[in-house]
Parts: structure tokens; sequence; C-alpha cells
């Protein structure tokens, strides 16, 4: 199924609602749209506004039934099946992507692992072992459709052209630099220190400062 004309911010917010609706609905069959804007911190307007482009999703004066919403929002964002990823890159970042027991919730299982320092190769890192970035090539038959990039910067362009060879259509980029692909593939980048660059904006300023 296919939503066209679908506004990013109101797409972003859909897994913070299937966030909330896994974890924090576990006493109840059903939700109103302010109950769940009490746990996302987000307006209980805004919530009906999103859902509303997706068709009716709950029930006037009675709300969202919870097991139906999260079936709902799975299929919306393709993650009524399993993706299999890799990840490329296995520093004390990557490794903890791949430790990270918060993807699995969410239907994504990481199969491989590539770096291409000797000395990780054919290492084991949680259960998965360690692989050369020259097998990249591998992937082709392994139905991955998901590539995790925890690597430098000066090499990033070049592990995602890898990856888009191999038949990856989607890019989770936590490299500090941009990175093109072809329109078919979907890149997300994530800069931790860019967002906490604009966190002061947020916060008072402290006048005694100079």
């Amino acid at each position: 199924m296919r939503y066209h004309r679908i506004p990013d911010e109101s797409v972003r917010r859909l897994p913070l609602y299937l966030r909330a609706l896994l974890f924090a609905t576990h006493d109840r069959e059903s939700i109103s749209s302010g109950a769940l804007a009490d746990v996302v911190g987000v307006n209980s307007w805004q919530i009906r506004k999103d859902f509303s482009y997706f068709g009716e999703l709950g029930t006037r004066g009675v709300g969202y039934n919870i097991e139906k919403l999260k079936k709902h929002i799975r299929k919306i964002l393709k993650l009524d099946v399993l993706h299999k990823a890799v990840l490329v890159g296995a520093g004390k970042l990557g490794s903890a992507v791949l430790l990270h027991r918060g993807f699995s919730v969410y239907g994504f299982d990481i199969t491989a692992v590539f770096d291409n320092d000797p000395k990780k190769i054919g290492r084991k890192l949680g259960d998965t072992v360690i692989q050369s970035v020259s097998s990249l090539h591998t992937l082709k038959r392994r139905n991955i459709d998901v590539g995790i990039i925890a690597v430098p910067g000066d090499v990033a362009q070049q592990t995602v052209d890898a990856l888009v060879k191999t038949g990856v259509k989607g890019i989770l980029n936590f490299s500090p630099s941009y990175i093109s692909v072809p329109k078919k593939v979907k890149v997300l980048t994530i800069d931790i220190a860019m967002d906490l660059a604009r966190l002061p904006y947020y916060m008072p300023r402290n006048h005694g400062a100079g």
C-alpha cells in the first residue's frame, strides 16, 4: 500500500506512537488520542491529524483499539515483514548499534557485520562473525535490504556505493558526511553531535556566561 502527499513529520512520528503502544499500554485494550498524547508528549489533535492521513483508525467516543492500531502502523511503515540488515563498521559506535536490543522489536535483524580492520575480521561481535568489507558483494544472495554504516567520513561514499550494488534499498548513515545515492535508495543520516548542537538553542540562556 502506498500513501501519497503525507508530511514527513507525520511519518516520523509514527514510530514514536508505535513505541508507546508497544511499551506503555499493557493494561488496556483501547486508548484515546488524549491518553496517547500524555505518553508521547504530542498534542492529541496532532495525533488525530497524523492518523487521519491513513484512514479511519479509531472510533469516536471509544478511541483506538491498541492491537489493531499497532498492526496498522506496522503495515504503514512496512514493518509487518522482517527486514534483514547489514552493519558496516565494527568500531565502538557500530558495536553499540549491533548490540542494541531494540531493533528486533520493530522487525529488524542485523545478520551480517563487515569491517576493514584485520584484527577484527573473523572475531565475533555478539553472535555475529565480523567479515571483511572486501566480501560485501556476497550480500547479493542474502536478501538483505537495509544497510547501516558506522564508518569514517572519508570512506562513507564508497561503502554506500558497494551496498547499493548489492541491492540494499535503505541506508541508516551514522557517518558525519553527505552521501549520494540513486533515487530508488533512501538514506537517513543520524549525526549525534549535530543534534546536540541544536539543543542549547532551546535552553534558557545562562546570563552569567560571558
